[in-house]
């Protein structure tokens, strides 16, 4: 084995050299307090299949990291940490038979190796379907954020090798589990004060946790928006990318535009549309495809533009004011329940929105294969049941399974022919769409 790879391997595995604290050593990876996530309670029974890799992807600083070593605490057995961001680490991961050669000489019998930012790895998808084919009985974690890197790297090499499970920021569900069995008034107080801080700071873990959100958020949220170092090439003009991210965020919930962005920023239209795949391909925004029922009445074709955080679209933005000195919050929650619908999307579930040609729409409608969940989203407080024009629209038109009516204050509930009516508040939002907490 190189002595540059050993020397890295024994500074990030201690327990190599010291097995009495391997449980320390895993326990020390995990963050106080430490937030359950949804996604891991989830996948934990597909993460203990060893003939695969388990690739976990989403923004940086998500707690990618952190949901792979919750995991793997609860069991006192060695992982092999790996960093692929390391030089020496990415030339020794270029060859699978090599790479499990040298383990024999560590002397340690892992059950699991864990692969950091895998992206880093020039033929990651070969090199890992290796590993999976030669190391069968060891668990195989693979963490990144860029989904372009991972798909041109991975997709054709892991087909049939690996589970995928995206993990994006906290979701108010998660932020919030906390406080169930607190009386119902206070419980009712603190969950409306964590949703406008989530409103506002978002869900990114070190900015949740921070005692100075504002400041967590600047100096996360900084690092963020600037192109990684391994992807420079696809971003050849840097500020237009910015300027770009920046537009977008003060236009959340708008109907893409190509044409008047490239206008306003003075780029072409295949820049723009190569950044807006860039920054897909990081987490960083979504586009969301309208509904398409098979209506001559319907838009089609153009998707509108959200932010995957809304802590990082208020930063852009130049707003981190308290929800109430926000003059037009409309956007804001706008975006904030599109993040949330996203994160708690099943797999069998499609997201999009609807709007006909004469100008009525639906924020959000969440495909099934044998139904339909229409959510409309009402910023501000409501204290009587109103049903919006667009939802009678989509009611007649295509009868859903449930129509929810999120806002700030009313919990309702009635009948529209065969559709069930609820109006509920954040908290409760993806109770009422999905029947889960989120």
């Amino acid at each position: 084995m190189d002595r540059d790879v050993l020397q890295v391997l024994r500074k990030d595995n201690p327990w190599l050299e010291s097995p009495g604290n391997l449980q320390r050593w895993l326990r020390g990876h995990l963050p106080h307090p430490l937030v359950p996530r949804t996604m891991v309670e989830q996948r934990r029974g597909r993460w203990t299949q060893a003939d695969k890799a388990h690739l976990i992807v989403g923004p940086r600083q998500a707690g990618k990291s952190t949901a792979v070593w919750s995991h793997l605490a609860t069991r006192p057995e060695p992982v092999l940490f790996i960093d692929c961001e390391q030089a020496a680490i990415r030339a020794w991961c270029r060859s699978a038979p090599l790479f499990l050669a040298d383990l024999e000489t560590l002397g340690a019998e892992p059950t699991a190796l864990l692969f950091e930012e895998v992206q880093h790895l020039q033929e990651a998808g070969l090199f890992l379907k290796g590993v999976v084919d030669r190391k069968p009985g060891v668990e195989i974690f693979v963490t990144g954020s860029s989904s372009y890197h991972l798909r041109a790297r991975t997709r054709e090499s892991l087909a049939g090798r690996a589970t995928r499970t995206r993990l994006l920021p906290f979701s108010l569900a998660e932020v919030t589990r906390d406080l169930e069995h607190e009386p119902p008034a206070l419980r009712r107080a603190h969950q409306e004060e964590r949703f406008e801080r989530h409103l506002v700071f978002g869900g990114y873990p070190e900015t949740w946790l921070s005692e100075s959100p504002r400041d967590s958020l600047t100096e996360l949220a900084g690092s963020i928006v600037l192109p990684d170092t391994s992807d420079l090439h696809r971003v050849g003009l840097p500020e237009a990318y910015r300027r770009l991210l920046k537009l977008l965020a003060s236009q959340v919930g708008s109907l893409v535009n190509v044409s008047e962005w490239s206008s306003v920023l003075g780029i072409s239209r295949e820049t723009v549309l190569a950044y807006l795949d860039r920054m897909e391909d990081e987490h960083l925004v979504a586009r969301l495809s309208p509904f398409a029922g098979g209506r001559r009445s319907e838009l089609i074709r153009r998707p509108k533009i959200f932010l995957v955080d809304n802590g990082l679209r208020n930063w852009l933005s130049g707003d981190l004011r308290p929800l109430e000195h926000i003059g037009n919050p409309g956007p804001l929650f706008e975006n904030w329940a599109f993040t949330e619908l996203d994160k708690a999307l099943p797999a069998d579930a499609l997201l999009h929105y609807w709007r006909s040609t004469s100008g009525t729409e639906v924020d959000f409608v969440i495909a099934f294969s044998d139904h339909l969940v229409a959510v409309e989203v009402k910023a501000d407080p409501m204290s009587r049941p109103r049903l919006p024009r667009g939802c009678r629209s989509f009611a007649d038109a295509y009868q859903p399974a449930r129509l929810v009516v999120l806002n700030r204050s009313l919990e309702y509930s009635g009948r529209l022919g065969e559709t069930e009516l609820i109006w509920t508040t954040p908290w409760r939002l993806c109770e009422k769409v999905f029947g889960f907490p989120s």
